[in-house]
This record gives C-alpha cells, sequence and structure tokens, in this order.
C-alpha cells in the first residue's frame, strides 16, 4: 500500500490574520475542490507510478478521448458548407464565392456576438448540460440547412452555428485543464487539435459516398442530414457522459480525484473550477501586455484560416480535378496534418516546457507551402496540391498550443483564464471575418493577395510575436526564481466562523501577477 500523507488542506490552527505575509481569501471564492479535499486528502495515500500510469490511461481515454469526439464532429458541422458547395448548395441557394465568402464572415460574426453569453455560462452553468446544450443546437441549425433556398436563409444559418459554437472551444481546454497534470495536458494539445484536422477524413468519406447517391432530394442535404443525426446523438451522450468537474466525475472513485486534483493543483498551480466571477481578475485581464500579444498572435494568424474552407475551391480551379477526386484529396491533406500534430505531440513529450517553441517550428510547413503556391504555375498541378496541403493544414498546431499558452499563463484565477479566453476568441473571430475577404473572385485562379496576406502576417509577423511572449515570461521567471520563498507557497482559506484553513497558493485562485510564486509555463 502507498504510504500515507499529512493533507495540505487541514484546518489551522491560529485565527484570522494571524500568518503574517500569506495570501488570505474567503472560502467561496476559493476552489471549489477546496471542501472535497479537506474531507479526503488527509485519508488517500499517495499515488505509486503504477497507479499513476493507470489514472493516466483512463484520463486520457476518458476526458481527452471525448473533448477530441466533441471537436471533430462540431468541426464536421463547420465543413459541411464546403463540401455542400460541390455537390450543388451553390445552385440551390443561389451562392457565389463572393456571397460564398460573405457566409463565412458571417459566421465568425456569431462566433464574437457569443463570446459574452458563453463566458458567462460557462462560469454559471455546469459545464456538462451546456455542452450538451450547445451540441443539440448544433445538430438543429445543421438539420435546418436543408430547408434553406436563398441567400439570405443561409447567412442566418451560419450566424447561429457560429453564435452557439462559440463557448464550445472554452469549455473542451477548460475540461482537459481540470484533469490533465500540467506535461500531459501540453504535450497532449496537438493530438486534441488534430481532432481539428482530421475532420475532414470522416466527412470526406461522407462526402464521397453522398457524391455518389445522385439522390433526388439533393447530395448536399443528405449531406446535412448524416452529420447533423451524428451531432443529435452526440448530444445524448454528451449530457450523460460529460464530467463537469473532477470532483463529479462518476467514472473516478474517490482516491482518483483526490490523485488528480493533487496532480492539477502541484503542475499547473491552477484552480480546478470557480463559479465567483472577480471582476479585478477582469481587469486584470485587460491590463496585461501578455493577453494583447498572445490575442495579436490570433488576429494575425487566423487570417489564414479560410484556406482550409477554400481548399476544395481552390482544387477544382487548377483543373483536372473533379468533386470526387478534390474531396480524396482533402482527406489525404487531412491525414497528413494529423501526422504533423502527432510528430509536435511527440516532441512535446520528450522536450517539455516547448510550447512557444513548438508554436514558432509547426508554422514552418505553412510558411513554405505558401510561398510554393504563390511561386508555382498552375500547370504544375502535383506542386499546388501539395503546397495547398501544407499552408492549410499544418498551422493550426501552433493555433491551439497558443490557445492553451493563454490559459497556462493566467495563474490559478478561473476568472482570469475565462476572460483572456474570450479576449483571443474575439480576436480570431474578427480575423475570421475578415479572412473570407482576402478571396474575392477577381483574383482567381493564383489568389496571390489572399497568399501574400498569410505569408507576410500569419506565418512570419505572428509566431514572431509569440517568440516576444516567451521573451518577456523568461525574464519574469528569472527575477521570481531569484526572490521565491517557500512559505510563500501557502496560503489561508478563512471559513465564516473566522477559522483559517493553511493550503497550497494554487487553490486561492489568484491571477500570475498576484501570485509571485506562480512560475510560467513556456
Amino acid at each position: 500500500m502507498a504510504e500515507s500523507k499529512e493533507s495540505n488542506y487541514k484546518l489551522s490552527a491560529v485565527q484570522t490574520g494571524s500568518l503574517v505575509g500569506q495570501k488570505a481569501v474567503d472560502v467561496k471564492y476559493a476552489d471549489v475542490a477546496i471542501q472535497f479535499m479537506q474531507e479526503h486528502d488527509a485519508e488517500t495515500p499517495l499515488i505509486s507510478p503504477e497507479q499513476e500510469r493507470k489514472l493516466n490511461r483512463k484520463l486520457l481515454w476518458r476526458v481527452l478521448g471525448l473533448t477530441f469526439l466533441i471537436n471533430l464532429i462540431m468541426y464536421m458541422d463547420k465543413a459541411t458548407l464546403s463540401y455542400s458547395s460541390i455537390s450543388g448548395f451553390w445552385e440551390a441557394t443561389g451562392l457565389n464565392q463572393n456571397k460564398y465568402n460573405n457566409v463565412n464572415t458571417v459566421f465568425y460574426v456569431g462566433f464574437i456576438v457569443g463570446q459574452v453569453p458563453g463566458t458567462y455560462l460557462i462560469q454559471r452553468l455546469p459545464l456538462s448540460k451546456l455542452i450538451a446544450a450547445i451540441c443539440f443546437f448544433w445538430s438543429l441549425v445543421i438539420f435546418l440547412h436543408c430547408a434553406a433556398f436563398n441567400y439570405a436563409g443561409v447567412i442566418v444559418l451560419r450566424f447561429f452555428l457560429g453564435f452557439f459554437e462559440a463557448a464550445s472551444i472554452p469549455i473542451l481546454t477548460t475540461t482537459n485543464g481540470m484533469f490533465l497534470s500540467l506535461h500531459v495536458r501540453e504535450s497532449t494539445q496537438p493530438i486534441f487539435y488534430a481532432s481539428c484536422m482530421a475532420s475532414p477524413i470522416p466527412i470526406g468519406f461522407i462526402s464521397y459516398g453522398v457524391l455518389y447517391s445522385k439522390a433526388s432530394i439533393g447530395d448536399w442535404r443528405v449531406l446535412n442530414i448524416i452529420i447533423g443525426g451524428l451531432t443529435f446523438f452526440l448530444s445524448i451522450f454528451v449530457y450523460f457522459y460529460y464530467p463537469n468537474n473532477p470532483i463529479e466525475a462518476n467514472f473516478l472513485s474517490t482516491e482518483e480525484k483526490v490523485w488528480t486534483i493533487r496532480k492539477v493543483h502541484g503542475t499547473t498551480h491552477a484552480s480546478i473550477e470557480q463559479k465567483h466571477f472577480k471582476r479585478e481578475h477582469a481587469i486584470e485581464a485587460f491590463k496585461d501586455p501578455i493577453s494583447y500579444l498572445i490575442c495579436g498572435f490570433f488576429l494575425l494568424q487566423q487570417l489564414a484560416n479560410n484556406l482550409t474552407y477554400q481548399q476544395n475551391l481552390l482544387y477544382e480551379e487548377m483543373g483536372g480535378l473533379n468533386n470526387l477526386n478534390s474531396t480524396l484529396v482533402s482527406v489525404a491533406g487531412a491525414g497528413f496534418a494529423v501526422v504533423w500534430s502527432v510528430t509536435a505531440c511527440i516532441f512535446m513529450v520528450f522536450f517539455p516546457n516547448k510550447t512557444c517553441f513548438t508554436i514558432i517550428w509547426t508554422t514552418i510547413p505553412a510558411l513554405v507551402g505558401s510561398i510554393a503556391a504563390v511561386a508555382l504555375p498552375l500547370s504544375n498541378s502535383i506542386g499546388e496540391l501539395a503546397a495547398i496541403t501544407l499552408a492549410s493544414l499544418s498551422f493550426g498546431v501552433g493555433w491551439i498550443c497558443a490557445f492553451g499558452l493563454a490559459q497556462t499563463t493566467a495563474g490559478s484565477s478561473y476568472t482570469k483564464r475565462l476572460v483572456r479566453n474570450a479576449m483571443v476568441l474575439a480576436a480570431y473571430s474578427i480575423s475570421n471575418i475578415i479572412s473570407p475577404q482576402i478571396w474575392q473572385s477577381r483574383n482567381a485562379p493564383k489568389y496571390v493577395p489572399a497568399w501574400i496576406v498569410q505569408i507576410v502576417l500569419s506565418f512570419t509577423i505572428a509566431p514572431a510575436l509569440i517568440g516576444v511572449v516567451w521573451y518577456i515570461l523568461s525574464v519574469r521567471n528569472r527575477v521570481r526564481s531569484a526572490e521565491l520563498n517557500e512559505r510563500e507557497k501557502t496560503g489561508l482559506i478563512k471559513d465564516d466562523e473566522g477559522n483559517e484553513i493553511e493550503v497550497d497558493i494554487a487553490t486561492l485562485d489568484l491571477t500570475d501577477l498576484e501570485d509571485k510564486t506562480f512560475i510560467y509555463p513556456l
């Protein structure tokens, strides 16, 4: 049996204010895991190496596996418009290239509008019920695409699809952060994002089969019915099996819950969950220059994001590829993207604390592919195919790593993490509102202005901003490490009776600027 330990969450025998210099907060503003840990921490032994391996496997399958599945289907929902465009949807609804661009823009208008209510609801509602509701409304909107018959109707549908999606990525990444240790979370971020880049594989094969069906109601309607149905069944599954937090996770034993919370507190120095919105932490998020550097990365990098929706059209305009073959090329490209994500994951497993560096080096294929796409003639179809694949399906690894960086560098504060999430997703939305508009039909078939924007802003300046983030946080880490006082790593929770609980400072729900013992993961 593993040895027992003294609890880090026990009631202290001192009165409020007697431990001078220690951070103290009221218990209602601390981590929601405090009460659970008070009851079970002392009686739970230290985890053995074998138990830790078993628990990590369970968390990866049950938590990361579930968030991966939701993200995969979410991106299949989003991609239905691209695949519908080659199966008669444009003709049925009166779309053309510029109207298609506008429809993609409106999706992100809905996405940015949804940030405020989404951020509020994440901190107020159980995450399982919220993500289940989002999945249900996704399915409803996808089904309604079957009834679309004009441009105005498509605009409305895409707005609401973006609106309902707004809170999904913060929910999924927040859930991963509640259950996974810092190293596991960072190293598996590319795997999580592979769900986005892998989405062309299942939807590509589904679309390929649908194009052969020649259905009387229209191939694009059949596609939307299939994808909408998958999303509806996902909403039912998620309602019953999505965990709100480790404390309420039915698939974990009491010991496993304690071990999970200990690992998260000890490695991420972040709270599990905090349902009180802290105004001062929100203000700090808006004042912190790191927030704006990361937002700048999203604003510039995501100018390239519409390329993933344009690739099927680009394949068609190259000539020599019909609808069926362009779909298969998309599937092959997605396979490359998954391999690239796994490569990044392996790198981060063996070289921990290299998130900033990973964001930079994983952008290189997109930069090279974009330059090649501009330089090569359209007659070089093999070269163009390779260039488009490199450019459109590799930079997503940097996107999700940057999103993780925005969270892990905010300290233990739940509010600051959520507010910064909203900030970076607002920047992401603004960029994606602009992105479709750089693909104007007058620039066909090479679209040189769009490629130049991506080369300069998305794949050169954007990763350079992450280099600036790394430099600033490295300087902060050196100063903090030199001045670190071990006593400052503990804090006080004050209950309603004036008693104090001496706890790890990570449970106080402090920001990175409030907690001077916080060392930034880089």
